[in-house]
């Protein structure tokens, strides 16, 4: 619900004051929802993305999802959907992230936008990824994941509001959080071991959830359901940009699940993919996911066979 334009740059220094000239740029329509989006069309998985932007900016992303061959509905605001910039600067080997918030959103958008979520039905699965735009209220991630035990369609949930913890009783299909996220839901103070991350991924399948993807960053990932606990290491390779990696990850697996991989193939698979999006520019093209694949071991820490 709050799509974006990301402009990468890379240069060799960033210094006040002065003119920094870049080695090159690329401009991508972006946003998380939007990337689960390209991930899945390019697993051969047809969906529609939805979502709240405006202004040329907007136009820019509806017509590369369109170009992609992927259905879009928004509800289009006032305000221009945002830019975001990403600068790598190779003197520092660090990268600056600069995201704004997006477009303020109306009472009378937001109340479109349900209308679009009223017509999903049992065949449909929902995937509300990344941040809200000004003027929505968190809050409205429990009123959907109402409206998916009424109207019977699945959800999926990447998004970093405490909000997320309201709609447990409602049983969503899959949680992606990142380790950055369970901080904030479940407290700073202890150690952040695998064992921390573990109890807290049961918590969340304890009240509610069917499913958790933990995306560990350089550590890999881990997945947990009731009867399963996995982990896999994240492969070696140069970091470029890590915008989109999570994202990427997602998108692959929930193609893999709609593909019914085993749960071990579907990890390793998508921590791959995950990584092989933060060892480019932009998102991955899967040309050397199977090799990265090698390099990941997962591992069952609680039942399996």
């Amino acid at each position: 619900m709050n799509p974006a334009i990301d402009l990468f740059i890379e240069t060799d220094h960033l210094k006040p004051e002065v003119v920094n000239r870049t080695n090159g740029y690329d401009i991508q329509a972006n946003g998380k929802g939007v990337n689960v989006s390209f991930i899945l069309k390019m697993l051969d998985v047809n969906n529609t993305a939805i979502g709240i932007g405006g202004g040329f900016t907007n136009t820019f992303i509806e017509e590369t999802l369109r170009n992609k061959g992927i259905e879009n509905e928004f509800v289009h605001t006032d305000q221009p959907t945002r830019i975001n910039v990403f600068t790598r600067v190779l003197d520092e080997n660090v990268e600056y992230k600069e995201v704004n918030s997006g477009p303020l959103v109306t009472d009378k958008q937001v109340e479109q936008f349900k209308k679009i979520i009223d017509t999903l039905t049992k065949d449909d699965i929902l995937v509300i990824s990344g941040s809200f735009s000004r003027g929505i209220d968190p809050d409205i991630l429990v009123e959907i994941a109402k409206k998916s035990k009424i109207n019977g369609f699945e959800l999926i949930i990447d998004t970093n509001y405490e909000a997320v913890l309201g709609t447990l009783p409602y049983q969503p299909k899959l949680l992606k959080p990142n380790d950055e996220e369970l901080k904030k839901w479940f407290g700073p103070n202890q150690k952040q071991t695998l064992d921390y991350w573990i109890k807290c991924c049961k918590e969340l399948i304890k009240k509610g959830a069917q499913n958790v993807l933990l995306s560990l960053g350089d550590k890999g990932a881990l997945f947990v359901n009731k009867d399963i606990i996995l982990v896999g290491n994240a492969p070696h390779g140069k970091v470029v940009n890590t915008a989109c990696s999570g994202d990427t990850m997602l998108g692959t697996f929930i193609a893999g699940m709609q593909k019914n991989k085993s749960l071990e193939e579907n990890l390793r698979y998508s921590i791959a993919a995950g990584s092989s999006t933060a060892f480019t520019a932009g998102l991955t093209d899967f040309s050397n996911v199977d090799e990265l694949s090698k390099q990941i071991s997962i591992k069952t820490i609680e039942g399996g066979d």
